[in-house]
């Protein structure tokens, strides 16, 4: 398992460009500081740089680490949100990998570069080694290696590839490069919608269970949605006629946290708590996810708990992080974890004040370290296939 986990740090660290000057403070004294000295170090930094820094926080960050951001959301929404400002001139943002690499691509876009004079916009990732183990999942080479093979028994012509915002900036560049387009989970039913009016079939990864509980409710059968397996050299273990029958082809991945909530977590919940509602994020398997009362974004799910009534009764299937916040926003209600086992991003749980407190003391000293900056030629390809997301709603 650990072989297997620097494997994949490793490839996810060769996908993107860092540039990482010399620190002028060393991490290792940070983790011995408590929680309170960081936050008012933090706190001073953020003075010190005012609107020119922007902190942006995931919804499944700790609650400490989140306290101290500028904007919190979804990935998307947030990279949005921190391009669209007019004075920032850094971006720290504790998430994950390819979110940094989304905000990097959006922010330093050919028009945003023209409005400050061709200056660019730092964007800092914490801890480096924050990756999403659902992106992991999908490196380019096996990417390209499977359209390779498709096009042996497919016409790749009438196939529009489909990824997930989940991913790194190359399956993003790759998928605008050939016709295809990102797509997040509130979008995903358009994004099917869009491409099967240009092609009879879709490519959808990295996340098998998003593709497959969206086509499902698009009448497209469980049957014409093989698995493609990128460690089976086959043609992912597919046979020919399996692929020239399929809509959508999935990508074995998954996302690690809504993988683990089962249907009988559902049942016992249900049996436990009589009236309860079952509300799950659309990366649980397919299973949890047709056995859910309601289902949505991570954005989609707040909302819903948000416009509940007083004494509604909710077990939520996303990260624990978030589900215990709304359970702290929310004491009118009765919110529960869907599953008896702690479930939480681990990657993600990664960035802590420590972390954060570090990269904000040497930017204010002018050491900028775990910069991410995506290659102009990804970035480019990579634009397109997230302009053509923002056109389908």
């Amino acid at each position: 398992m650990a072989a297997t986990l620097a494997f994949t740090t490793a490839k996810r660290l060769e996908s993107m460009s860092t540039i990482t000057s010399s620190p002028q403070f060393d991490l290792q004294p940070y983790k011995s500081l408590e929680n309170e000295e960081l936050t008012a170090r933090i706190r001073a930094v953020r003075d010190q740089l005012g609107p020119e820094l922007l902190i942006l926080g995931h919804h499944y960050q700790q609650d400490e680490v989140i306290a101290e951001a500028d904007l919190r959301g979804d990935s998307y929404l947030l990279s949005q949100n921190a391009a669209d400002s007019t004075d920032c001139r850094t971006i720290v943002f504790c998430g994950v990998h390819f979110m940094a690499e989304t905000a990097d691509i959006l922010g330093n876009r050919p028009e945003k570069l023209a409005e400050r004079n061709g200056q660019r916009v730092n964007v800092i990732l914490p801890d480096l080694a924050a990756g999403c183990s659902m992106a992991d999942m999908a490196a380019i080479d096996q990417i390209e290696d499977a359209w390779e093979q498709l096009g042996e028994v497919l016409d790749t012509d009438d196939v529009t590839p489909i990824t997930y915002i989940n991913s790194a900036a190359s399956l993003k560049a790759f998928v605008g490069r050939h016709g295809g387009m990102v797509c997040t989970s509130s979008n995903a039913r358009a994004a099917l919608e869009w491409a099967f009016k240009r092609t009879g079939r879709v490519m959808f990864f990295p996340d098998q269970h998003l593709g497959r509980n969206t086509a499902l409710g698009m009448d497209i059968s469980e049957a014409q949605m093989p698995v493609w397996n990128p460690f089976d050299d086959d043609l992912g273990g597919n046979t020919a006629a399996a692929l020239q029958a399929s809509k959508v082809i999935l990508w074995q991945g998954h996302c690690s946290v809504h993988q683990m909530f089962k249907a009988q977590h559902v049942a016992m919940f249900r049996e436990q708590h009589p009236g309860i509602k079952i509300l799950v994020h659309p990366e649980c398997p397919r299973e949890v996810f047709e056995l859910a009362d309601e289902s949505g974004s991570t954005g989609k799910i707040i909302k819903t708990v948000e416009a509940a009534p007083p004494g509604s009764k909710w077990a939520i299937g996303t990260e624990l992080h978030l589900v215990n916040r709304l359970k702290q926003q929310h004491p009118e209600q009765e919110i529960h974890f869907l599953s008896p086992v702690v479930c939480m991003c681990a990657t993600m749980y990664r960035i802590d004040l420590a972390h954060l407190c570090w990269v904000l003391e040497n930017l204010a000293a002018g050491a900028l370290v775990n910069v991410i900056e995506v290659d102009e030629e990804t970035a480019r390809w990579s634009l397109v296939a997230l302009e053509r997301m923002l056109e389908v709603k």
